[in-house]
């Protein structure tokens, strides 16, 4: 299983567009999203009168890599973005996944009561088979699920999708379900090598039955649980992770009435993508760059790093720190690992986080950098990440 991409609904698409490609290096895909009807053969329904049928919305598509997120938002009240937007805050609406089998995959989210909003449809185009289908997940969650094959390949679900060369900002009107695939772009090297992980808040006593929902359904595995607490909030925490590792999962809870979680889940009017963690391969450089671009990054406390210097078996040198600490990037590592498969070496995090980005409370991005076989997660920076949220809140006045 692979994250194939993920899905915003939000009030401009365009907007979001140009956000994505100014603030973090994106790049536009042009013509890369394409309903299913448009290219179904035999059928009696003109083109164009199935094109008015996808007016209502409005869908960008960007990458970054490996990296695809399509931003959509409404054109006519008719829209199910406006529909989403009625009830809730701009976000994730959708995580697509690809998986190996879609029937098996859709038929055990049946059996274990999960609503199919889209039963599994099935296309070729060129030398590629598309099926694909779309179960409710948390709240307004949903998660689409595709199975790509090649003609002469029909083994195992093949990487992440490519697509048409990034051009010049256009606009396209659509709806769109799935991606078709194209011949591989020649692009500028982008900031990001992948998603690391995706994290849900979900409704206080609702942990243990979201990650019972995610082992039934999707067959992830439990790797790390965390019980975050202060003198002020408190938050439960459980990694998930996929078969193979490809995909991790944290799923949140809120512990105490004013936590983080708690607000989260008020201003959102439910469960949903607290954030997304994109993995980059050098931390320093491209947070120098961002915050260059005007992006609102998360601070840090100001001892926080006079803490990390106190700590013992800091696996970088003394100069590299004071680049981290001049971006305030939160450093986390473990002698005894927890985290790390490899006992002769340091697995080191590094992380920082943005500001929420919608303008509420809700949804933000991270940038994480894993050295020498980091694998999970590490206490010390969930622990600076909750004490920096609650300032936040603090600000805001919504932490008693």
């Amino acid at each position: 299983m692979k994250i194939d991409h993920v899905h915003f609904y939000v009030e401009n698409a365009k907007v979001w567009r140009d956000w994505f490609v100014r603030h973090l290096g994106f790049q536009v895909v042009a013509d890369s999203v394409i309903p299913p009807t448009f290219l179904e053969k035999g059928n009696d329904i003109s083109w164009k009168a199935k094109r008015d049928e996808t007016f209502h919305t409005c869908t960008q598509v960007v990458k970054s890599g490996p990296i695809y997120f399509l931003v959509s938002s409404p054109l006519l009240p008719t829209s199910p973005v406006a529909e989403f937007l009625r009830y809730h805050p701009p976000g994730v609406a959708d995580v697509a996944f690809c998986v190996e089998n879609v029937e098996k995959v859709i038929s055990c989210a049946q059996q274990h009561g999960a609503k199919v909003l889209q039963p599994i449809q099935q296309h070729q185009y060129g030398q590629e088979y598309i099926k694909w289908g779309k179960i409710t997940a948390w709240g307004s969650l949903t998660h689409t699920l595709i199975e790509r094959r090649k003609e002469e390949d029909e083994e195992d679900c093949p990487p992440c999708p490519s697509f048409p060369t990034p051009v010049t900002i256009t606009e396209r009107t659509s709806t769109p379900s799935w991606f078709s695939l194209s011949s591989v772009p020649v692009v500028p090297p982008s900031f990001f090598t992948a998603i690391d992980h995706i994290v849900l808040n979900v409704d206080a006593g609702q942990l243990e039955n979201a990650v019972a929902w995610y082992e039934n359904i999707l067959n992830f595995q439990g790797q790390q649980t965390f019980n975050i607490q202060t003198s002020r909030s408190a938050l439960h925490s459980q990694v998930m992770v996929s078969r193979y590792g490809d995909v991790k999962l944290p799923i949140n809870e809120p512990a105490s009435a004013n936590s983080q979680i708690q607000e989260f889940l008020n201003v959102n009017r439910g469960a949903g993508i607290q954030h997304i963690a994109l993995r980059t391969r050098n931390i320093v450089h491209a947070i120098a760059q961002f915050r260059a671009s005007g992006l609102s990054l998360l601070p840090v406390s100001k001892n926080y790093y006079s803490q990390v210097r106190q700590r013992k078996g800091l696996p970088i040198t003394i100069d590299e720190l004071d680049a981290i600490a001049q971006q305030e990037i939160l450093v986390d590592w473990e002698q005894e690992t927890f985290f790390g498969s490899n006992k002769n070496i340091t697995p080191l995090l590094l992380q920082i986080f943005t500001q929420p980005i919608f303008g509420q409370p809700t949804f933000f991005f991270e940038f994480i950098e894993r050295r020498y076989q980091a694998q999970g997660f590490g206490e010390g920076n969930f622990r600076a990440l909750f004490a920096a949220i609650e300032n936040e809140q603090i600000k805001r006045g919504s932490l008693g």
